[in-house]
């Protein structure tokens, strides 16, 4: 396919509630959207940066730039090209994976748009539908908390996900485990907020049998990520460490790691993403789908991903009223605990164009 143009837009949506986490509270999103135009059809992609360097070193301003500045004239240049391509084409520019996946995810809803194929079948993916978890943020009150995951609980959703931080730690598990037992599915997500001298402490968390403790340590410490594997019961879990099927192989090579979780943006688009899973699944680690507090449209393509088969702990897919009160698409609903995978060509939505006109902030076509 070759590229017409490409539009850049910028979104301003509220949060249903602060999403408070170890490295800061969100209470809107600043989404940057991709619409690529082909002959043939028309591609959307979201990138998943947020406002700033919190998470991760990529920003959404500075995202912007870059696929404005340096990704589109690249793939301008190239002239015809296939999905598969456009990693290689974009490779010169060092880094900003979050970036490059959304350039690549909308060249690839177009492709598959046009052939007709959803990206779920694409991507290889077993399943109809994907088990819902949710994740909860640190609360400023443990019976605040507790009446989040209660209410989480009683709208179906399979697996509590529980944001700690140095201080808030093992008092929440343990009292969200005293009050809802221990048949509920229990995980922790540290982003990255302790230290290697934190051992001792964190083992305390073996006592809750939890499904994994998520990125303890610093992004960059897998070595010590695999002393606190040994130290631990709990099964370790890497996310920001993860940035390509590469960093992934390395991470069990060296025991850092028993489960891992994707994020397409983190590991540079779905491409790369299925091959992290390939990477985990030939080594016996299984895998399960992370969000970023994503629209619709990132919702849906990470549930084409989310399909396959070494995806086989509950996601981090919510339903869309779980950060949103009006979507950028037709809103995903969990049934039973469970979302359905989009049957419909590409990522199988588009953002409703009143919605997108109502949140929109900037919008800016490039052209060749």
């Amino acid at each position: 396919m070759k590229i017409s143009s490409v539009e850049l837009v910028r979104v301003d949506i509220p949060l249903v509630t602060p999403f408070r986490t170890s490295f800061g509270t969100q209470t809107r999103r600043d989404v940057l959207l991709l619409r690529i135009d082909t002959a043939d059809a028309q591609g959307w992609g979201e990138c998943v940066a947020m406002a700033d360097p919190l998470y991760s070193s990529e920003y959404t301003d500075g995202a912007h730039r870059i696929i404005a500045g340096q990704l589109l004239p690249r793939l301008f240049a190239a002239g015809e090209l296939t999905a598969a391509e456009v990693a290689e084409v974009l490779a010169p520019v060092r880094g900003h994976r979050m970036a490059k996946a959304a350039v690549e995810t909308a060249f690839l809803d177009a492709e598959l748009r046009a052939a007709g194929l959803p990206l779920s079948r694409y991507l290889g993916a077993t399943r109809t539908d994907v088990v819902a978890g949710v994740s909860v943020g640190i609360h400023d009150t443990i019976p605040e908390l507790l009446e989040a995951v209660e209410g989480y609980l009683a709208a179906g959703y399979a697996r509590i996900k529980l944001k700690i931080e140095p201080g808030w730690d093992i008092a929440p598990v343990a009292a969200v485990r005293d009050r809802f037992g221990g048949e509920v599915l229990l995980q922790v997500d540290a982003n990255s907020a302790y230290t290697r001298s934190d051992a001792r402490h964190l083992a305390q968390l073996d006592a809750f049998d939890l499904l994994l403790i998520e990125q303890p340590l610093d992004e960059e410490d897998v070595a010590g990520h695999a002393v606190l594997a040994a130290a631990m019961g709990t099964p370790i879990c890497l996310d920001e460490s993860i940035v390509s099927a590469q960093a992934a192989f390395e991470a069990i090579r060296i025991g850092a790691c028993s489960i891992v979780n994707i994020k397409p943006g983190r590991v540079g688009g779905y491409l790369e993403a299925r091959r992290v899973h390939d990477v985990c699944a030939a080594a016996g680690i299984p895998v399960w789908a992370g969000g970023m507090l994503e629209t619709g449209l990132g919702r849906a393509a990470n549930l084409a991903l989310a399909g396959m088969g070494n995806f086989t702990l509950p996601s981090d897919i919510s339903g869309s009223d779980r950060y949103y009160r009006q979507d950028l698409t037709e809103p995903f609903t969990p049934v039973d605990g469970r979302i359905p995978i989009p049957t419909g060509p590409g990522i199988g939505v588009t953002p409703i164009p009143e919605i997108l006109a109502e949140f929109a902030t900037s919008r800016t076509v490039v052209r060749p």
